[in-house]
């Protein structure tokens, strides 16, 4: 069997473009953390839905992990109106070029 290290982003991994593979890593984090606030407060998917500003059918599909329904905005909108601070960092992924 043959094993190979990962890029750190599974859907690199799988062969997405590094474009789409950062946005789909971005925004399963972020469905994962929505998904932990619905968990954490016993919401019901009505009420998820009422506090998150977004039908129950919306808050279902998040449930199911229908990624392809959700961009970042969306993800960062909803965790926004239920009170979470959200927190972004750039960092960059290869070291610059020494100056030769």
């Amino acid at each position: 069997m043959k094993i190979q290290r990962s890029s750190g982003n599974v859907f690199r991994d799988l062969g997405f473009e590094a474009k789409e593979a950062e946005s789909l890593r971005l925004r399963a984090e972020l469905m994962v953390e929505v998904r932990r606030l619905i968990e954490g407060r016993k919401l019901t998917q009505r009420s998820a839905a009422s506090l998150l500003g977004v039908t129950q059918p919306r808050i279902s599909d998040l449930i199911r992990g229908r990624i392809d329904l959700f961009s970042i905005d969306s993800l960062v909108n909803m965790l926004a109106r239920a009170g979470m601070r959200i927190q972004l960092r750039i960092a960059s992924r290869r070291r610059p070029a020494q100056a030769a």
